[in-house]
């Protein structure tokens, strides 16, 4: 199947039945994001390392950005936005919350899903069990502690250092003034906005390393892809066109 051929892919998100005609092949990261503005699933790396896009489906943690939307054909998945209901928090969100586990916010929705998972099959996880379940999502902010801390408390399990609620006495950790978008999805970063009649530019690189290659009568490809508007090689680039140390 060609990129631009397009399909009927029906499933369940967040307990809404959805039918997308869609190339089955997008990542399903982008679909989301892209295409039905949910934008709480973050994408960090696009290659499934960070896991900063971890989704559940059928209750099992999935990269959203290692999975084609067309895998989810008949399945049911869940995002950080399908976790709060009716505006009111998880108990794991909630100890996010109030542990401080939420700051730059990028890794959160990830982190979320994939504690969720564990929790939704062992609601009262060791450290051990929270680490492992964990081990998929990385983040460069919290040193995981508060995190550790937060899916244990949101499990009922005392911590080895438990301590004094949010607010309520000297020493208690302040709930973040943005921690509840954070925690719920609703945060918008630069990267999940984008303006209208906004262009999307595509770098186009060698499939071989150190090798060339040429883009073949350009003229043709814009005719024939009427949404290309434009298509710029090194040609286009003034004055010194290198890279490197000079």
């Amino acid at each position: 199947m060609s990129t631009t051929e397009k399909t009927t892919v029906s499933f369940i998100l967040n307990d809404l039945p959805q039918t997308l005609a869609v190339n089955p092949l997008r990542r399903f990261s982008d679909v989301l994001r892209e295409d039905l503005g949910l934008t709480g699933t973050k994408v960090g790396c696009d290659a499934g390392d960070c896991g900063a896009c971890t989704i559940l489906v059928d209750g099992e943690q999935r990269y959203a950005c290692l999975t084609a939307v067309g895998q989810l054909e008949g399945h049911n998945a869940r995002t950080v936005e399908g976790l709060a209901k009716n505006g009111d928090l998880t108990a794991l969100q909630q100890a996010f919350l109030d542990e401080g586990a939420a700051q730059c916010g990028i890794c959160t929705p990830g982190m979320l899903m994939a504690a969720q998972s564990l929790l939704d099959r062992t609601p009262n996880p060791t450290e051990a069990q929270v680490l492992d379940a964990l081990g998929g999502v990385l983040c460069r902010c919290t040193g995981y502690t508060k995190i550790v801390e937060a899916v244990l408390k949101a499990g009922q399990t005392s911590s080895s250092e438990p301590t004094p609620s949010s607010g309520s006495a000297v020493g208690s950790r302040m709930v973040k003034v943005d921690g509840k978008q954070k925690v719920t999805g609703e945060e918008i970063y630069s990267a999940d906005y984008t303006p209208e009649d906004s262009l999307w530019l595509r770098a186009i690189r060698s499939p071989h390393p150190r090798a060339k290659f040429t883009l073949a009568q350009p003229e043709k490809v814009l005719k024939k892809y009427p949404g290309i508007i434009k298509i710029l090689t090194a040609d286009d680039v003034t004055g010194n066109n290198g890279f490197g140390i000079y």
